[in-house]
């Protein structure tokens, strides 16, 4: 398991709970609008895991969870094996996913180890190697979500409403997922650091937060769980 960053405590990552997030590098998307690039890119800070156990060990008490966020985590081998030596320190463990790997989340569902989960939804299905790279495909995002229903795992669906999804695109996306406990339409912020070549989309003006409402209201209907 590789810790590529750490953020002590946060009070927005984990709905309702104080928590620590973990970052992992790598991804096997490549989104133009990642907030996280520096995870995607070769050399990674590593941060020694001993000195993380340490520090949730004397946070016993003040923190109640920890986000195991990325990159992308079920790409790491020692993730479950990692996240059962947290659950040891009667942490609640919410995982951040790109939904692309339901066999590890299917693993994960039987150990019971994560209380809480994120899955992307970033695009719809036919747009997915557009907007998340040629690899991409929204066919094991729906699966994995599936299998969070079928668990009536506690767990949230997240799309960033860029400018490059109009009305008929997150209409489509609320009909092609099923209907889900919650989920969250996040207003898209300029990354940090992007592609050169994908200056030019960054770049787009973004959806005012009137129209990020008017938009909830737009899909409703499909996904009543909606939130912003």
């Amino acid at each position: 398991m590789i810790i590529s960053g750490m953020v002590k405590s946060s009070l927005v990552d984990y709905p309702g709970q104080v928590a620590a997030v973990l970052f992992v590098p790598g991804c096997n998307f490549n989104c133009f609008f990642c907030h996280n690039r520096f995870l995607l890119e070769g050399a990674h800070n590593i941060i020694n895991l001993k000195e993380i156990k340490d520090f949730l060990i004397k946070r016993t008490g003040l923190l109640d969870g920890i986000v195991i966020t990325g990159g992308e985590p079920t790409l790491q081998t020692g993730l479950i094996s990692y996240l059962r030596e947290i659950k040891e320190l009667d942490y609640k463990i919410k995982l951040d996913t790109n939904g692309s790997s339901p066999f590890v989340i299917a693993q994960l569902l039987q150990t019971g180890l994560c209380d809480y989960f994120a899955v992307d939804y970033k695009a719809p299905a036919a747009r997915y190697p557009e907007i998340c790279g040629n690899s991409a495909s929204a066919g094991p995002v729906l699966k994995t979500i599936g299998l969070l229903l079928e668990h009536q795992a506690g767990f949230e669906v997240r799309t960033t409403v860029i400018p490059q999804l109009n009305e008929e695109d997150l209409l489509c996306m609320a009909k092609e997922l099923p209907v889900v406990p919650r989920y969250v339409l996040n207003r898209y912020r300029v990354p940090e650091r992007y592609l050169p070549e994908d200056q030019n989309r960054i770049l787009e003006t973004a959806y005012t937060q009137e129209h990020v409402n008017a938009l909830k209201m737009v899909i409703k209907g499909r996904q009543p769980n909606v939130l912003i």
